[in-house]
């Protein structure tokens, strides 16, 4: 009942691989927000910040369910 050798419910990783699709697309989304706000030439410096902040933490959940999808290697 589990796939991948990770472990997990094949509904689990379909749900994980999900959210991942939806996070990769608003981090491509901030990505085009902050260019457009820095090439509009009038860009709040705090708001861009924040949004590259949200940007990261986005990097990192991405990165973080992307490891539960892999199976562990043993080194």
């Amino acid at each position: 009942m589990t796939s991948s050798g990770a472990g997990l419910a094949s509904e689990e990783e379909e749900a994980i691989r999900r959210e991942i699709a939806e996070l990769r697309q608003e981090h491509r989304d901030l990505d085009v927000a902050i260019a457009f706000m820095i090439e509009s030439g009038g860009a709040d410096i705090v708001r861009v910040q924040r949004l590259k902040k949200r940007k990261l933490a986005l990097k990192d959940r991405i990165t973080r369910l992307e490891d539960r999808l892999l199976p562990d290697i043993i080194a």
